[in-house]
């Protein structure tokens, strides 16, 4: 593997919908179009400045992403459709990285979108292999099955293990859960704003033990964008770097042998998760205890106790431990999923991890004032996908400096649109979108009347 120094990367822009509950009323065509549109904004730049598109979902046919980039315009550039499962977002953000530091591109534009069904996750392919099949098999070889919902019996039972081995309590999963539904109602794209107390998460219905109802993220819709530029293109608008954030450090890691040791926490990706932040740390020139600010993979309560230890924020089997002292919110040692995580932002897939980008983005530039935490210098992003890939992301300020704070009048005046999106989600009008779409090959035909659908729901 290559350790040679590659060109700066950073992302220049970023946009999100609201996460939503799925019922069908918002298509793929809008969420798209929406948080492309608010990243481009964000990013000051217009679509014919994008030489690559890539889009991120899960659900879907084969070339949705075209159809939402063509909305933007028909530039004939390239455009990849990525699917890797609940990483599928930032599988995206590390393509881009990829294709900027080698000089493939200049600005590349990454949109996920995801229009799920309500409910748990369900293979719509029956007639096939899944290509999680060999890991139910070992499940099933070891824990069993039951009649919950598949990923929640995979990572309860990682739960389970970890209380088994290391002396971690229901309760202490509860905390998890209760800190991230605490840290969702100042995040202004949550899909739920409730707070709850530990006795209630406790007291909510048994999905699978340890897991209760409410240490379970839910099925979302929702969109979200980020523009990944290059040192150069950065150099041509110097006013923008102020609030340009340099991806430190980033790897993409599949799984191990280790994933079929018959461990429940081995199943999970735990070695990949381990791998991948080996790699972006010192890629980055850090340690895992330099970060200030974190977004986990929380798809379960159990799987952000078992990140913590695989991510190297704890010593190893000491992440309930960390939990108990109140390392993982503000006054500790760390604010992890200040968002509120997957279990109270939502989890539209192939959205995910772009939304995670955008919530550390926003803490770099001092935006987040609503959620900040004191001295940010290095954020840190976990997203995975059983299957498996895993990916796991460094950022710093493009100075290199602490977050300065920012008030939300000056955000506005600086990204020329009147308030903060990081504390306010607001839409956007015609003119913003005349900004931004291409200048030199927008058809209406492909935008049909999607723009109207998304300004009316604002």
């Amino acid at each position: 593997m290559s350790n040679n120094k590659k060109s700066p990367v950073y992302v220049l822009g970023v946009g999100m919908t609201r996460f939503i509950k799925p019922r069908g009323k918002v298509d793929y065509t809008e969420l798209g179009f929406e948080a492309g549109v608010k990243a481009l904004l964000d990013a000051q730049i217009n679509y014919d400045d994008v030489d690559q598109g890539i889009a991120c979902y899960c659900y879907g046919d084969s070339t949705c992403g075209q159809r939402v980039f063509y909305q933007f315009g028909m530039t004939q550039i390239p455009i990849y459709n990525v699917n890797n499962n609940c990483s599928t977002g930032s599988t995206g953000l590390n393509m881009a990285r990829t294709l900027v530091e080698h000089g493939a591109a200049e600005c590349v534009m990454v949109v996920g979108f995801e229009k799920m069904m309500p409910g748990s996750l369900q293979s719509f392919f029956k007639d096939r292999e899944s290509p999680t099949g060999t890991t139910v098999k070992m499940m099933a070889d070891t824990r069993g099955i039951t009649n919950s919902p598949g990923a929640a019996q995979m990572f309860g039972n990682a739960g389970r293990e970890y209380m088994e081995k290391y002396g971690a309590k229901a309760e202490d999963f509860a905390e998890i859960a209760r800190v991230n539904h605490a840290h969702s109602p100042n995040n202004p794209y949550s899909q739920f704003q409730q707070v709850y107390t530990k006795e209630q998460i406790l007291e909510s219905p048994m999905i699978h033990e340890p897991l209760t109802k409410l240490q379970c993220c839910p099925t979302s819709d929702g969109g979200a964008a980020a523009v990944i530029v290059s040192e150069a293109f950065l150099n041509a608008r110097p006013h923008l770097r102020e609030q340009a954030v340099e991806i430190a450090g980033q790897h993409l890691a599949t799984d191990a042998p280790s994933l079929f040791s018959r461990s429940s926490i081995d199943l999970m990706g735990y070695e990949m998760t381990q791998r991948a932040m080996q790699e972006a740390t010192k890629q980055a020139g850090i340690s895992p205890r330099d970060v200030q600010v974190v977004e986990v993979h929380d798809c379960f309560s159990a799987n952000e106790m078992i990140t913590i230890d695989a991510l190297g924020l704890c010593d190893k089997g000491k992440a309930h431990e960390l939990v108990r002292k109140g390392d993982i919110t503000y006054g500790g040692k760390y604010i992890i999923n200040p968002s509120g995580g997957l279990i109270s932002k939502g989890h539209p897939l192939g959205a995910t991890g772009i939304a995670q980008c955008a919530e550390l983005v926003w803490h770099l530039r001092g935006w987040a004032n609503n959620r900040a935490a004191p001295n940010t210098r290095y954020c840190l992003q976990h997203n995975l996908g059983l299957g498996g890939a895993a990916v796991v992301t460094v950022y710093k300020r493009a100075d290199g400096g602490t977050a300065p704070a920012v008030n939300s009048t000056m955000v506005g005046h600086r990204n020329k649109l009147g308030y903060n999106p990081a504390v306010v989600a607001k839409g956007f009008t015609q003119e913003h979108v005349d900004m931004v779409r291409s200048r030199k090959a927008r058809s209406e035909w492909a935008l049909q009347d999607v723009e109207n659908k998304v300004e009316a729901r604002f």
